[in-house]
């Protein structure tokens, strides 16, 4: 897949895994999430829907720069379950993906050995069978300016391939348009030669 610094792994809809060990049975959910709340709404709903399992452990990442994550073992022993379960989205470099693994048991201790091989088998177990996708960072620039600049402006628009948000013309016209992050600074450097009013630039991704 295309290594570009503006593009990243995530996933799409809802996938499972499911394994099974000395009679203990691992279900392993893997799904997309944008916020940490996001996050907390699917974790409430995983455990509503499993309330009887003795443990629900799972790790997120959010974001592809300065990424935000966390881990959580559940009651199972310190690192035996929530790193595993991170551990199998940095092996495929994932963003904004949250795995949850809840743990019926069956009886019998594993041991912390044991315990590790379950959670990142069924973690992987759910990656297999996911769908996974490019996602590219885009920015976001919103540009008043002046009707005499609109040529040039229009040109920029052509030229640099951006995708177009929103259009307002009046007294100033204001465009609103989605460029790759990796040529947010040429872009920058040509509006910067027009007459502008004012520009807005954030970052988002599809």
């Amino acid at each position: 897949m295309e290594t570009a610094t503006d593009v990243y792994l995530s996933v799409v809809g809802e996938s499972q895994g499911v394994y099974r060990e000395k009679a203990s049975k691992f279900i392993a959910f893997a799904m997309p999430v944008s916020t940490e709340e996001e996050v907390k709404e699917k974790l409430d709903s995983i455990r509503k829907a499993y309330h009887d399992a003795n443990h629900h452990c799972y790790a997120y990442r959010l974001g592809h720069e300065n990424p935000i994550y966390r881990t959580n073992d559940d009651g199972e022993p310190s690192g035996s379950a929530g790193k595993p379960i991170y551990g199998q989205i940095l092996s495929t470099r994932l963003s904004d993906i949250l795995i949850v693994v809840i743990r019926y048991f069956g009886g019998t201790k594993l041991g912390i050995p044991g315990l590790i091989h379950a959670y990142r088998t069924a973690s992987r177990e759910a990656l297999d069978t996911a769908q996974i996708v490019e996602k590219t960072i885009r920015i976001n620039f919103r540009v008043v300016f002046s009707y005499e600049s609109m040529n040039e402006i229009m040109r920029i628009v052509k030229e640099e391939q951006v995708k177009m948000v929103r259009q307002i013309t009046g007294e100033h016209c204001t465009i609103e348009f989605l460029v790759r992050k990796s040529v947010r600074q040429k872009v920058e450097n040509r509006l910067a030669r027009l007459k502008i009013v004012s520009i807005e630039i954030f970052d988002i991704s599809n």
